[in-house]
């Protein structure tokens, strides 16, 4: 019951905040940390207060060198006891900042704007996810549920705690992408490290999600290169670049941050098919 009453609670919230209390919610109750705010500066404010008494920011944790490691040996750990606290974006574009800390301005093609102001005046009443479907990429990480992450020798696994527990498989061994992939809800993903910065490239999506809940569109050419940076012992800085010719005219970028929560760990999260709370959904 407590797993339905939460994604009941989601949906609702969702379809309600969109237009006017997003950046409240994500700046002042979920701990988005903003341009110039010290790390940590708003410690426990994530889901339930899930973030414990985080302790002072230090230096970025590292994996030891270790050929068991492979191309993580040496690198930041981005996994450990705890779990990565990420806020609530609901509107990646008020939410989020450019790398210079600045606004950001999504370059949206005619077909994309006349889309997303469709969304925008029904309230987002056709959201994906408040069907049960996978959130996507971008979107995955502005979720208001926590995330863990694994870096193995030749791969690095997401475990998302919203989206019924899914799963997202970063492969590091060097692959290219498939030609012709198969288009899916989490795209074929790829890995390096440039430095201390992971760089996740992902293309073979298919049409079926949003990059956030405010509804800005993607087609099946949909390209995010994510940039994933340990900046501290308690920030993840991410970066995710969009691109997609038919629905955008350039490629854009949204930095966000997500925070660290010492010795937590993930709970069940269950979304269901046929989902009863649909009519309470506020949208036209």
């Amino acid at each position: 019951m407590k797993s339905f009453v939460r994604a009941s609670m989601l949906m609702g919230i969702a379809a309600l905040v969109v237009a006017s209390v997003a950046p409240l919610i994500a700046q002042e109750t979920l701990g988005l940390q903003q341009p110039g705010e010290p790390s940590g500066g708003r410690q426990g404010r994530g889901r339930g207060g899930r973030g414990g008494n985080r302790p002072p920011a230090g230096p970025t944790p590292r994996l030891p060198e270790n050929p068991l490691l492979g191309v993580n040996s040496g690198k930041p750990d981005f996994g450990g006891k705890g779990m990565w606290q990420v806020p609530y974006i609901i509107d990646m574009q008020k939410q989020g900042r450019t790398p210079e800390g600045g606004a950001v301005e999504v370059p949206f093609t005619a077909v994309a704007k006349k889309i997303f102001d469709e969304r925008t005046e029904t309230h987002s009443k056709d959201d994906p996810e408040g069907f049960c479907l996978p959130p996507g990429v971008p979107r995955m990480m502005y979720t208001p549920y926590p995330t863990q992450i694994y870096q193995m020798a030749d791969r690095i696994l997401f475990i998302y705690e919203g989206g019924a527990h899914i799963w997202r498989l970063i492969w590091m061994d060097g692959r290219q992408h498939p030609k012709d992939p198969n288009p899916t809800y989490l795209g074929d993903a790829i890995g390096h490290w440039e430095g201390d910065t992971l760089v996740v490239d992902t293309v073979g999506f298919n049409d079926r999600t949003w990059l956030d809940a405010a509804g800005h569109p993607h087609g099946e050419k949909l390209h995010v290169i994510e940039r994933f940076t340990r900046t501290d012992s308690n920030t993840l800085q991410v970066a995710a670049t969009i691109e997609d010719p038919d629905y955008y005219t350039k490629p854009w970028t949204v930095v966000t941050t997500a925070t660290w929560a010492p010795g937590q760990e993930l709970l069940e999260y269950i979304c269901q098919e046929n989902n009863r709370d649909l009519q309470h959904l506020v949208g036209k």
